[in-house]
């Protein structure tokens, strides 16, 4: 029995940048989507978005510098980097118009990109992350609600490493969905080569912005948080989405820190309503 060959497009390339090389594929055409990945993954991390997406969309995909297969770079990567390495894959793609999602470090890229003001970024897709907004100067009452929020996520997160659970997968994800925990858990192993606390470091570094900042991308933005995450707090979403004009929070019940894995058919609704709305 044959089957029916795939009629979407489906194409991998590299791009040299400055001590390294970006490793990205593009599946799908149409209107550009680009996707920016966390710390615990890579340009797979979003297979249920591009199998999703790309009958409407080009899907691109990249993995960040220094997380395989892009090039290993000595001492691990520097996030500052991130942005412009984005803005060179899309002038190297020739992208008329983006579409950015980003989840969890993904969030650093993309506020930083969204913040140099190009026309080219039509909306912009928030998931579980504040990126280099200080989630210490948010508004009240969520600042107030932040130290016990973080006290109860360092213990719940010692607590799922003993247990052998990704915290950015969650306890949820590894009881209900086990061969996805272990899928999720397959891609984080591919950069076991990555001193990860490092790049947190820097990352956390970078964590200099207030949330009204974020009024300079100029274009749509939706913030989506899984209520169950314990890596970022889900408030913050909220919080943002206050102060700065042309954004919204969506919340995905049942769904920890990486609710576009672990919920994907309910993250991917979303997307399709905020995109729909903004084309």
């Amino acid at each position: 029995m044959s089957l029916p060959a795939s009629t979407t497009a489906r194409r991998l390339g590299t791009l040299e940048r400055p001590g390294c090389t970006i490793h990205y594929e593009v599946t799908g055409s149409g209107p550009a989507i680009v996707f920016a990945h966390g710390l615990g993954g890579n340009h797979m991390s979003w297979w249920q978005q591009v199998a999703h997406f790309s009958a409407r969309y080009a899907c691109v995909t990249f993995a960040h510098r220094g997380f395989a297969p892009s090039s290993a770079i000595p001492g691990g990567p520097d996030p500052a980097d991130y942005a412009g390495d984005l803005a060179a894959l899309i002038e190297h793609l020739a992208l008329a118009d983006v579409r950015l999602v980003a989840q969890s470090m993904g969030g650093w890229t993309a506020v930083e990109y969204a913040l140099r003001r190009t026309a080219k970024l039509k909306a912009l897709i928030l998931a579980a992350t504040t990126g280099p907004i200080d989630p210490r100067r948010l508004r009240e009452p969520e600042r107030s609600r932040l130290e016990a929020w973080t006290r109860d996520s360092e213990l719940a997160r010692a607590e799922l490493a003993k247990r052998g659970i990704h915290a950015a997968a969650g306890a949820r994800m590894a009881a209900e969905q086990p061969a996805l925990h272990l899928l999720y858990r397959h891609i984080d192993d591919m950069n076991a080569h990555l001193d990860k606390e490092a790049v947190r470091a820097r990352l956390e570094a970078g964590r200099t912005r207030a949330a009204e900042e974020l009024t300079a991308a100029g274009c749509p933005i939706l913030l989506v948080c899984g209520d169950e995450d314990m890596v970022m707090p889900p408030f913050a979403a909220d919080a943002i989405a206050a102060v700065v004009p042309g954004a919204r929070a969506a919340h995905i019940a049942d769904a920890g820190h990486s609710a576009y894995f672990e919920r994907a058919g309910a993250f991917n609704r979303l997307m399709e309503e905020f995109l729909a709305a903004v084309a």
